[in-house]
Order: structure tokens, then sequence, then C-alpha cells
């Protein structure tokens, strides 16, 4: 049992931030909208919703993930 296991970490880095804060904003956009019936604007909330996503994937695929080489641990 002395095998080192290494947690998945907890998704705390830039990319994850970043596509978490982009999907947050889409998500009140599109509830204010859906409130006012604004159906244009709850649609385009829910295409940035998408672009949360992707910005998340791109900036972890550039190293800014978890495990990327671009990321510093405040942990160590």
């Amino acid at each position: 049992m002395s095998e080192e296991f290494q947690e998945p970490g907890e998704g705390n880095s830039p990319a994850a931030w970043t596509a978490v804060i982009i999907m947050l904003v889409a998500f009140a956009i599109g509830t204010v909208a859906f409130f006012f019936d604004l159906p244009v604007i709850v649609w385009a909330s829910a295409g940035l919703l998408v672009v949360g996503l992707i910005a998340g994937l791109v900036l972890s695929r550039l190293g800014y993930g978890v495990y990327g080489p671009k990321y510093a641990s405040k942990d160590d």
C-alpha cells in the first residue's frame, strides 16, 4: 500500500474557472430572459453556454488544465 495515489484534482485551473464563469453568466442571462419572455436572448444564452464549454476545452488543450504545463498548482 505504499503506492502513491494521485488525486485527479478538483478542476481548480484557469481552464475550468474560465469555462464555469462563462457558463454561469450564460445561465443567469438565460434565466432572466426566460422570465421576461425573450426567446431570442434565451437561445443566445444557450449558445454562450456552448461557447463556455468550448473555451474550457480549448484552454485545457493549450495547457491551462489541471495537468497542463502552463498550470502552476498552489498546493505544492
